[in-house]
């Protein structure tokens, strides 16, 4: 996967990429695991969360939209950052502007039967699964509620999200349409690309824990293929569990989450708490995919944030449950620190003396490269 992070950006976007988790904001849940864990993530997130509305014209979530899905990580443009239509390794077939159209912009409620036609908004987890545009604040929440091109979003419609192998739909920039291959689920599915899996996964979990005290209300809009399993436990399927597991441990927390996370709090004033501490995911939900299935995971690992700045890494991806000891090398090669710790327990890493500059992580045979700032 290819991720570019952008370090000259607008004093704007700056201010974001520098926010930090509020002090005390995840207190409480230093001992729990499991559904405990979840309910009460639950209250934290939904304790003083501002319901911003649907928006019309300017204002709800295409406001939201200005800050928390430009492009400062592929093109690096300020065009919106789409993942329906997004090329990580570019050029994308096309860019939308954002804003209304009478200010030179892309935004609409209607396009073309067509790619390329203007960008609208898209529930990743479809809103016929929990009442529709009028059940608020679920219909208006920025957190799962997403810019996409209008005429993939058309073509996604209510399908869950899956895998296929066998798709009858492809976008320009690979996203599918498909029956499913996932074990659990056969009905037709949206695969979006590798790039964002991660994304859209952590947002699904978002939702199940933000609206875990309505969960059961939503059985009554529940259709065969809907991942909603009607608990307020669990949340989803097991299928659709294994599935976000699988995604959230492939396509590891990037900076764009990070702050695409900071500038939605920075408005709804709460936070996607599996993008502050994806490790959480696995304490809450257990995959039953086999051991031969999860053999062939990737197994990539990533640092966030990239740059450091205040001498504190994390780890995240697959596998750290493997990984007991990390080296950091400067950039000449010399050996700065060695850290040995359980990282499955404790995915952060504190930096001892490392001044600004390039460093290297490596752990088991994978390197990766990060900046001190």
């Amino acid at each position: 996967m290819k991720k570019i992070y952008t370090f000259i950006l607008s004093a704007f976007v700056v201010a974001f990429s520098f926010a930090q988790i509020p002090p005390g904001y995840y207190n409480g849940t230093e001992t729990l695991t499991g559904y405990a864990l979840k309910t009460k993530l639950n209250t934290i997130i939904s304790n003083g969360a501002l319901d911003l509305g649907y928006g019309s014209g300017t204002g709800g979530l295409w406001t939201t939209y200005f800050t928390s899905d430009r492009d400062y990580y592929y093109e690096n443009n300020g065009t919106l950052l789409d993942m329906y239509s997004e090329k990580p390794a570019g050029p994308d077939a096309y860019e939308y502007k954002l804003g209304q159209v009478s200010a030179g912009g892309n935004q609409c409620g209607n396009g073309l039967n067509q790619e390329n036609s203007c960008y609208n908004r898209e529930h990743s987890l479809p809103k016929t699964y929990f009442g529709g545009q009028t059940a608020t604040p679920m219909a208006n929440d920025a957190h799962f509620v997403i810019p996409t091109d209008y005429y993939v979003n058309n073509q996604r419609g209510s399908y869950p999200y899956g895998e296929t192998t066998s798709p009858s739909w492809t976008s320009t920039n690979g996203t599918k349409v498909g029956s499913s291959s996932f074990p659990g689920y056969s009905g037709t599915i949206f695969e979006p690309i590798n790039e964002f899996k991660g994304d859209l996964a952590r947002m699904q979990l978002f939702f199940i824990t933000r609206y875990e005290d309505k969960l059961a209300s939503f059985q009554q809009f529940q259709t065969a293929s809907s991942p909603l399993d009607g608990s307020t436990d669990r949340g989803f399927k097991q299928w659709y569990i294994n599935l976000m597991l699988k995604w959230a441990a492939q396509d590891p927390v990037s900076q764009k989450e990070i702050d695409r996370n900071n500038a939605v709090y920075a408005r709804q004033k709460n936070r996607n708490p599996f993008i502050d501490h994806p490790e959480w995911v696995n304490m809450i939900w257990t995959s039953t995919l086999s051991s031969s299935e999860t053999a062939s995971l990737d197994k990539t690992l990533s640092i966030y944030p990239n740059p450091v700045r205040n001498g504190e890494l994390h780890l995240s991806g697959y596998g750290l449950d493997k990984i007991s000891s990390v080296q950091i090398f400067a950039i000449d090669g010399k050996l700065v620190q060695t850290v040995n710790q359980n990282l499955k327990n404790s995915n952060k890493i504190i930096l001892k003396n490392a001044e600004k500059g390039i460093y290297f992580l490596k752990a088991n045979n994978q390197s990766i490269k990060f900046i001190v700032e």
